[in-house]
C-alpha cells in the first residue's frame, strides 16, 4: 500500500509556503498597525464550547466536527473555527479589564469534515481576528475598512463586501417568530435538514444551499424590515463610515453566515475568480457569545479569512510575491567549493539567503539551477576567480555583471539586499 495524505489534509510545498508566508507577513503587519495582538490558540478543544457557541443546530455541530474521547473519557473536538477558542481564552485569562478593549489576531488550522473541494479542505488554514469591549458601529466600520486595506495590501484587488444586520436579543426574536410562520406554511418546499430546523432556529433556513430552499426564502420576510431603531441606527452607522472610506458594499438581507452566535452586522468578502466557493473572508458581530460562555457581558466583532482561497488569488495576481531572492554561490570545482562554503555560513548569518551546490556541475547548469531557486544574485567562482580572489556578481533580473573581491562579498550583499552598511 502506497502511503498518502489523508484525504482533505494537505502539504503545503515550498512554492505555495512562499506565498503563505507573503500573505502571513502583510496580515501581520497591517493588523498590527491597528492595534491587533497577536495570540496563539490550541488545535483541541473540548467538545461543551464548540456545542454551546456555534449552535447545535448548524451543520458544523452536527455533521462536520473531529470529535472524539480521550482516555479519561472528556470529549475533545478538533477547532472548527477560530472565534470560541478565542473567547474562552477572553474569559479564561481575563485578558480584559473592565471598559477595555482588546483587539487580537491570529494564524492557524481549522478542521470540519467536509467534502473537499477546490479551495476547501478538511484541515485548512484561517487567518482571524476579534475585538471585545466595543459596540459602537465605528468598531465595526474600522474592521471592514481594514480588512479591505489587507486585501489590497497582499495584491487581491476586486472583493466584494457583502453586508448585513442579524438585530439584537430585542428585535430579532419578533423577526424569527415572523419566519418560521413564513416557513412553517412552505415546509413541503424544503429540504430535510430545513424541516427538522424551522422549529428550533428558522434562520438556518436562509442559509441554505439546496435550490428549492433558496427559491422559498427568495420572498421571505427580510430581517432589516424587523431591526429596533439602535439596530437600524447602528447599521446606518457602519454604512455610512464605509461609503466615506470609499469601501464598496452590497447588502445581502439573506446574509445570515452558518454560526448561530452572530448579532447585528454581518459580512463576507466574495471573489469572482473562486467560482461557487467564492467567500474569502467573513465575520460579524457577536455581543452575546462572552455571557453565554461564563463571562461577563461583553461586546464583540471578528472575522476569518481562508488561507487557500487567499494564496490562490495572490498566487495568480498580478502583484504576486517576488522570489525569495538572495544569492546563489556558483562554484565551478572542488577548489571553489571548498572556498565557497564558510563564505555561504558568512552570509546565512548575516541574514541573507545563500544557496550552495556541492555537486560539480557545468555553469549552464547552475544558473539554471539558480533561476528556479528564484535567486536575485549568482556569485560565480571557478579556478581564474580563485586564483584572484574574487568572484563574479551577476544580476538574474538585469543581466548585469561586476567583479567582487570575496572578502567583500558579506558587506556587499548587505548592501545590496538589505540596503545598510557595515560598521
Amino acid at each position: 500500500m502506497k502511503i498518502a495524505a489523508i484525504k482533505g489534509f494537505n502539504d503545503i510545498l515550498p512554492e505555495q509556503a512562499a506565498v503563505w508566508r507573503h500573505i502571513e507577513s502583510v496580515f501581520h503587519r497591517v493588523l498590527g498597525a491597528w492595534g491587533y495582538g497577536e495570540i496563539r490558540l490550541p488545535l483541541l478543544e473540548y467538545t461543551e464550547l464548540f456545542a454551546r457557541s456555534i449552535g447545535g443546530e448548524t451543520d458544523i455541530v452536527e455533521k462536520e466536527m473531529y470529535t472524539f474521547s480521550d482516555r479519561s473519557g472528556r470529549s475533545l473536538t478538533l477547532r472548527p473555527e477560530g472565534t470560541a477558542s478565542m473567547v474562552r481564552a477572553w474569559v479564561q485569562h481575563t485578558l480584559g479589564a473592565p471598559a477595555e478593549v482588546g483587539k487580537f489576531r491570529y494564524v492557524g488550522p481549522m478542521f470540519r469534515y467536509e467534502r473537499p473541494q477546490k479551495g476547501r479542505y478538511r484541515q485548512f488554514y484561517q487567518l482571524g481576528a476579534e475585538v471585545f469591549g466595543d459596540e459602537s458601529f465605528y468598531q465595526d466600520a474600522e474592521m471592514l475598512i481594514m480588512l479591505a486595506r489587507f486585501f489590497h495590501e497582499v495584491g487581491v484587488e476586486g472583493t466584494k463586501l457583502h453586508l448585513n444586520s442579524l438585530g439584537c436579543q430585542a428585535c430579532r426574536p419578533h423577526y424569527r417568530d415572523e419566519l418560521q410562520h413564513f416557513l412553517a406554511d412552505r415546509v413541503d418546499r424544503l429540504c430535510d435538514d430545513c424541516r427538522r430546523r424551522v422549529p428550533q432556529n428558522p434562520l438556518r433556513a436562509l442559509d441554505c444551499k439546496q435550490p428549492a430552499c433558496r427559491e422559498v426564502v427568495a420572498v421571505a420576510p427580510r430581517i432589516l424590515d424587523y431591526l429596533d431603531a439602535p439596530c437600524r441606527e447602528h447599521f446606518a452607522g457602519v454604512t455610512r463610515l464605509l461609503t466615506a472610506a470609499g469601501v464598496e458594499y452590497e447588502i445581502d438581507q439573506f446574509m445570515v453566515r452558518g454560526l448561530d452566535y452572530y448579532s447585528r452586522t454581518t459580512f463576507e468578502f466574495l471573489a469572482g475568480e473562486l467560482g461557487a466557493q467564492n467567500a474569502v473572508g467573513a465575520g460579524g458581530r457577536y455581543d452575546n457569545l462572552v455571557a453565554e460562555l461564563g463571562g461577563r457581558e461583553t461586546p464583540a466583532i471578528g472575522f476569518a479569512v481562508g488561507m487557500e482561497r487567499l494564496a490562490m488569488l495572490v498566487a495568480t495576481a498580478a502583484g504576486a510575491p517576488p522570489t525569495e531572492g538572495g544569492v546563489a554561490l556558483t562554484a565551478l570545482g572542488a577548489p571553489a567549493i571548498e572556498r565557497l562554503f564558510p563564505l555561504q555560513q558568512e552570509l546565512c548569518a548575516a541574514g541573507i539567503r545563500a544557496l550552495l551546490n556541492y555537486r560539480e556541475k557545468s555553469l549552464k547548469s547552475l544558473l539554471k539551477k539558480a533561476d528556479r531557486d528564484g535567486v536575485r544574485y549568482v556569485l560565480i567562482v571557478g579556478d581564474q576567480e580563485l586564483e584572484r580572489e574574487e568572484a563574479t556578481l551577476r544580476d538574474m533580473s538585469t543581466g548585469e555583471q561586476r567583479t567582487v573581491l570575496l572578502t567583500e562579498v558579506v558587506p556587499t550583499m548587505r548592501r545590496m539586499i538589505h540596503g545598510r552598511q557595515d560598521n
